[in-house]
Protein backbone atom coordinates (compact mmCIF):
# COMPACT_ATOMS: atom_id res chain seq x y z
CA UNK A 1 0.00 0.00 0.00
CA UNK A 2 1.08 3.34 -0.95
CA UNK A 3 0.18 7.06 1.04
CA UNK A 4 -2.47 7.70 -0.94
CA UNK A 5 -4.23 4.80 -0.01
CA UNK A 6 -3.61 5.34 3.06
CA UNK A 7 -5.07 8.62 3.03
CA UNK A 8 -8.29 7.37 1.32
CA UNK A 9 -8.93 5.25 4.45
CA UNK A 10 -8.27 7.76 6.92
CA UNK A 11 -8.25 8.38 10.72
CA UNK A 12 -12.01 8.89 11.12
CA UNK A 13 -13.50 5.28 9.41
CA UNK A 14 -12.47 2.97 12.04
CA UNK A 15 -14.44 0.49 10.80
CA UNK A 16 -12.28 0.14 7.68
CA UNK A 17 -8.76 0.32 9.96
CA UNK A 18 -10.14 -2.69 11.56
CA UNK A 19 -11.18 -4.24 8.17
CA UNK A 20 -7.30 -3.58 7.11
CA UNK A 21 -5.84 -5.10 9.89
CA UNK A 22 -7.90 -8.13 10.28
CA UNK A 23 -6.62 -8.99 6.53
CA UNK A 24 -2.84 -8.81 7.77
CA UNK A 25 -1.03 -10.45 10.49
CA UNK A 26 1.37 -7.95 10.60
CA UNK A 27 2.45 -4.67 8.61
CA UNK A 28 6.08 -3.60 7.31
CA UNK A 29 6.96 -0.06 6.02
CA UNK A 30 10.07 2.23 5.73
CA UNK A 31 11.05 5.11 8.07
CA UNK A 32 9.26 8.15 5.92
CA UNK A 33 5.88 6.10 5.31
CA UNK A 34 6.01 4.98 9.59
CA UNK A 35 6.12 8.46 10.46
CA UNK A 36 3.08 9.40 8.66
CA UNK A 37 0.91 6.16 9.85
CA UNK A 38 -0.39 7.83 12.88
CA UNK A 39 -1.68 10.76 11.21
CA UNK A 40 -2.68 9.20 8.41
CA UNK A 41 -4.74 6.53 10.19
CA UNK A 42 -5.06 7.78 13.32
CA UNK A 43 -4.40 4.93 16.98
CA UNK A 44 -6.36 2.39 15.15
CA UNK A 45 -3.62 0.11 14.44
CA UNK A 46 -1.79 0.79 17.48
CA UNK A 47 -4.61 -0.35 19.52
CA UNK A 48 -5.25 -3.68 17.93
CA UNK A 49 -1.44 -4.31 18.38
CA UNK A 50 -0.73 -4.32 14.69
CA UNK A 51 1.52 -1.19 14.36
CA UNK A 52 4.07 -1.42 11.42
CA UNK A 53 7.42 -2.42 12.03
CA UNK A 54 10.35 -0.41 10.73
CA UNK A 55 12.21 -2.05 7.46
CA UNK A 56 14.86 -0.34 6.54
CA UNK A 57 16.57 -0.07 2.76
CA UNK A 58 19.50 -1.68 3.82
CA UNK A 59 17.20 -4.87 5.52
CA UNK A 60 16.55 -7.83 3.34
CA UNK A 61 12.58 -7.92 3.19
CA UNK A 62 12.48 -12.10 3.03
CA UNK A 63 14.39 -12.16 6.54
CA UNK A 64 12.32 -9.39 7.67
CA UNK A 65 9.27 -11.05 6.94
CA UNK A 66 10.91 -14.40 8.60
CA UNK A 67 11.46 -12.52 11.80
CA UNK A 68 8.08 -10.41 12.07
CA UNK A 69 6.00 -13.94 11.68
CA UNK A 70 8.12 -15.98 14.41
CA UNK A 71 7.78 -13.09 16.95
CA UNK A 72 5.41 -13.65 19.82
CA UNK A 73 3.62 -10.63 21.70
CA UNK A 74 2.69 -10.44 25.40
CA UNK A 75 0.48 -8.38 26.03
CA UNK A 76 0.05 -7.96 29.90
CA UNK A 77 -2.81 -6.14 31.21
CA UNK A 78 -4.79 -6.60 34.63
CA UNK A 79 -5.75 -10.05 33.67
CA UNK A 80 -4.86 -12.93 35.19
CA UNK A 81 -4.83 -15.25 32.54
CA UNK A 82 -2.58 -15.24 29.23
CA UNK A 83 -2.87 -17.37 26.11
CA UNK A 84 0.68 -17.38 23.85
CA UNK A 85 1.06 -19.60 20.81
CA UNK A 86 4.43 -21.19 20.86
CA UNK A 87 4.15 -23.72 17.63
CA UNK A 88 2.54 -24.84 15.35
CA UNK A 89 1.77 -28.41 13.27
CA UNK A 90 5.42 -28.93 10.99
CA UNK A 91 7.40 -27.84 14.17
CA UNK A 92 9.42 -30.88 16.08
CA UNK A 93 9.15 -31.76 19.79
CA UNK A 94 12.31 -30.55 20.16
CA UNK A 95 11.73 -27.14 18.74
CA UNK A 96 8.57 -27.13 20.47
CA UNK A 97 10.18 -27.32 23.84
CA UNK A 98 12.42 -24.79 22.93
CA UNK A 99 9.71 -22.28 22.04
CA UNK A 100 8.35 -23.30 25.20
CA UNK A 101 11.25 -22.79 27.41
CA UNK A 102 11.93 -19.49 25.91
CA UNK A 103 8.36 -17.96 25.92
CA UNK A 104 8.65 -18.78 30.05
CA UNK A 105 11.59 -17.72 30.47
CA UNK A 106 10.87 -13.81 28.42
CA UNK A 107 7.45 -13.92 30.19
CA UNK A 108 9.04 -14.20 33.58
CA UNK A 109 11.61 -11.61 32.82
CA UNK A 110 8.87 -9.12 32.00
CA UNK A 111 7.43 -10.01 35.27
CA UNK A 112 8.22 -7.25 38.12
CA UNK A 113 8.81 -10.29 41.20
CA UNK A 114 9.58 -13.21 38.73
CA UNK A 115 8.45 -16.71 39.49
CA UNK A 116 6.78 -15.25 42.48
CA UNK A 117 4.04 -13.74 40.21
CA UNK A 118 3.29 -17.08 38.43
CA UNK A 119 0.83 -19.41 40.16
CA UNK A 120 0.60 -22.27 37.34
CA UNK A 121 1.60 -22.60 33.74
CA UNK A 122 -0.24 -25.23 31.39
CA UNK A 123 0.68 -26.15 27.70
CA UNK A 124 -2.49 -27.14 26.00
CA UNK A 125 -2.77 -28.42 21.89
CA UNK A 126 -5.99 -26.39 20.08
CA UNK A 127 -7.88 -29.52 20.96
CA UNK A 128 -6.01 -31.86 23.23
CA UNK A 129 -6.36 -31.71 27.00
CA UNK A 130 -3.86 -28.93 29.21
CA UNK A 131 -0.84 -30.29 31.03
CA UNK A 132 0.40 -28.40 33.91
CA UNK A 133 3.85 -27.52 33.74
CA UNK A 134 4.34 -24.88 36.88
Amino acid sequence: MDIEALKKIGPKNKKAIKKLSKKYDAFLASESILRQVPKLLGPGLNKVGKFPTLLTHSEDMASKINDVKSTVKFQLKKVLCLAVAVGHIELTEREVATNIIQSINFLVSLLKKGWQNIKTLYVKTSMGPSHRVY
